[in-house]
């Protein structure tokens, strides 16, 4: 069979589909990239009105109040002194499903929070879990494509699931994370959250850090079997939504702590691993949990829609003190989130209650656009600069700067010491209880061995051999014990 190109919209043939192009081997990506600008512009604009990703989400108000001095790793205001307290909403979600599916399904959740600070709104887009599938935002749209409703069958098909697993070994962790027993939580309020990505702080001197925040549930993490969920779903298909309301207008306000692990930014080049790989965590041995604050819902909103559907977050809001890192998954969603809400709420969604400022001031010069509710007034100028004394540069950076050096190109990331795609995957399966990998066992045989096709399943039968003997071989036993039924 004659191999077919793969080709941009414009019909040029594509030269790299695994890799996004960076200014040198380890730096940030560059936005002449048209390739993987074209695929994330394309993907945001797929589905119509609902998120692609997302779209199935619960929201809550509350406020954070920092309980522990962190001024000498960021100079962030509304981090600046214990006791401060700032309002926030947050936003938990499943991922793969449509706007009409289940809550209580096996799926990673959204853990999307706004910051209403003084000096602006900062996003923090994360997740439950604390890594992710893949670590190349140009694989992105291929991802969710395989996790997404087939487009013949209607349905999520194991052959497509499983199928790009196969191609992604650096997948491994998360999978692993994904069919153990935090897969399914019990409600958005029984689990953790987490950033994720690796961040930026920058304290008052310029020192700079690299950061991961942990959020961890004061109700303690609370998960459903299989079986507990197939019948919760039959019960309640928006149990997590039902939860959360009843219990927040009951007054039982969920909370949650905020640790974040710190690294000086000079280790992170001779780490023994990529510390801006998505796929990988951080040792709480190298780098402790150092508590910040703490989390509180207290509000519901008055309106889903208005307040929850419209909610927009983007990782690019950013405060001073507070930046991006290397992280490529995370410089891809610099991009393809705001667009995302261009597309889906229109140019102005900023200018909506949920996600306009509370405190912070907003002066600067868009103008028009759909739904446009600011446009200045008559002798507010649309340029800059200007002779009228309209708003102007401050020359104070966010972040501190990241040094690149090397050719610009589609590279793979920089290969550390200890770099490997299914070691974590290990460790995390040799933490749990023999119960534990019973369940895990059964829940990733329960999948594979619907698949099709016996090279896909080898291939991923490779991967859990990879990251522990005796997991690929429990895997390996059950898929074909349930192949032979």
């Amino acid at each position: 069979m004659t191999q077919r190109v793969l080709t941009t919209e414009s019909g040029a043939p594509v030269a790299d589909n695994q890799n996004s192009a960076t200014a040198g081997a380890g730096g940030p990506i560059l936005l002449q990239d048209g390739h993987l600008l074209e695929k994330l512009a394309r993907f945001n604009r797929e589905r119509i009105p609902e998120r692609v990703v997302h779209a199935r989400g619960s929201g809550a108000y509350g406020y954070f109040e920092v309980t522990d001095d962190v001024t000498g790793f960021t100079r962030a205001d509304f981090l600046s002194e214990v006791g401060r307290r700032t309002e926030t909403f947050i936003r938990f979600s499943t991922v793969a499903d449509s706007l009409g599916g289940a809550d209580a399904v096996r799926d990673p959740r959204g853990f999307a929070l706004k910051f209403y600070t003084d000096e602006g709104n900062y996003d923090l887009v994360g997740n439950n879990t604390p890594v992710f599938f893949i670590k190349d935002p140009i694989k992105f749209p291929d991802f969710i494509h395989s996790q997404k409703r087939d487009p013949f069958t209607g349905r999520q098909e194991p052959d497509n699931v499983w199928d790009f697993w196969a191609h992604a070994p650096e997948a491994t962790h998360q999978v692993t994370w994904l069919m153990g027993d935090r897969g399914i939580p019990a409600s958005y309020r029984h689990m953790n959250g987490y950033g994720s990505h690796t961040y930026q702080w920058t304290n008052a001197a310029g020192e700079a850090f690299f950061v991961k925040y942990h959020f961890k549930t004061n109700q303690g993490v609370r998960s459903l079997s299989a079986d507990q969920a197939a019948e919760l779903v039959g019960k309640d298909a928006s149990s997590h939504q039902t939860d959360l309301l009843q219990a927040i207008e009951r007054g039982v306000n969920p909370s949650w702590t905020l640790y974040v692990q710190v690294m000086p930014a000079a280790e992170a080049a001779d780490y023994r691993f990529n510390p801006f790989d998505l796929t990988k965590v951080w040792p709480h041995s190298d780098y402790p949990l150092q508590r910040v604050g703490r989390l509180v819902l207290d509000r519901n909103p008055d309106n889903v829609f208005a307040e929850v559907e419209q909610a927009a977050f983007s990782p690019n809001n950013f405060v001073p003190g507070i930046g991006p890192s290397p992280d490529k998954m995370l410089q891809g969603r610099l991009f393809a989130y705001a667009d995302a809400h261009r597309y889906r709420l229109g140019v102005n969604h900023t200018h909506l209650p949920v996600n306009a400022p509370r405190t912070a001031v907003v002066d600067n010069y868009g103008r028009d656009g759909l739904h446009a509710t600011r446009n200045g007034a008559r002798h507010d100028k649309n340029y800059e600069p200007n002779s009228y004394a309209g708003p102007a540069q401050t020359d104070a950076a966010f972040s501190a700067p990241i040094a690149v050096h090397g050719w610009t190109g589609t590279h793979e990331a920089p290969a550390h010491t200890k770099d490997d795609d299914f070691f974590q995957a290990g460790e995390l399966y040799r933490l749990m209880s023999d119960d534990e990998k019973g369940r895990l066992i059964a829940n990733i045989a329960g999948g594979l061995s619907q698949v099709t096709r016996d090279d896909v399943i080898e291939k991923n039968l490779a991967h859990f051999h990879a990251a522990d003997a005796e997991y690929g071989k429990r895997v390996e036993e059950a898929v074909r014990a349930l192949r032979e039924d």
